[in-house]
């Protein structure tokens, strides 16, 4: 695994790709987002044998709309924690009001699959992308690009942030 400069400056700072887990994370965020965006195409445009919904039919061509879009963005890893949250009240949302009223449990009232989508993706809304996400590349930039702009402008504020700065530019 190669190291980043920031990493190479303070090697006692965890990093998003330092632990296992966190590529475990991302595999399975990778995953549930591409499962996702699947249902959301079914919903939008009737693949994978699904039934199509009415153009901007309420809810459910809406739902399908969130879901593509949400879906995806969860696979790239893309502003991860908005989409994961925005995807789980969608879940809750269609948990409650299609689901729920049938029984009390998700085992009776065939609302598993939107119970579990809604706590796994509410996970990821806390717990962030892991690894392998364009915002894990979003952040480093800005890094780089935060500190460039303060080195330029005045100078480093401690020995490791010269030292990291001349490393990255």
């Amino acid at each position: 695994m190669t190291e980043t400069t920031a990493e190479a400056a303070n090697p006692t700072r965890p990093t998003v790709t330092s632990h296992p887990g966190d590529k475990a994370l991302g595999v399975v965020r990778i995953v549930v987002g591409f499962m996702f965006a699947c249902h959301g195409a079914q919903s939008i445009f009737g693949l994978f044998g699904g039934h199509r919904a009415e153009f901007a039919a309420w809810p459910s061509w809406w739902a399908g709309v969130i879901q593509l879009a949400g879906g995806l963005l969860l696979t790239v890893g893309l502003f991860t924690r908005v989409a994961a949250l925005l995807n789980s009240g969608s879940m809750a949302y269609a948990y409650f009001t299609v689901h729920q009223a049938a029984a009390l449990l998700p085992l009776q009232n065939k609302g598993e699959p939107a119970a579990l989508y809604s706590w796994i993706l509410l996970l990821f809304a806390f717990l962030g992308p892991g690894a392998l996400a364009l915002d894990g590349m979003r952040r480093q930039q800005s890094r780089r690009s935060s500190m460039t702009y303060r080195y330029v402008f005045s100078g480093p504020r401690s020995a490791d942030d010269a030292k990291v700065s001349r490393q990255t530019m």
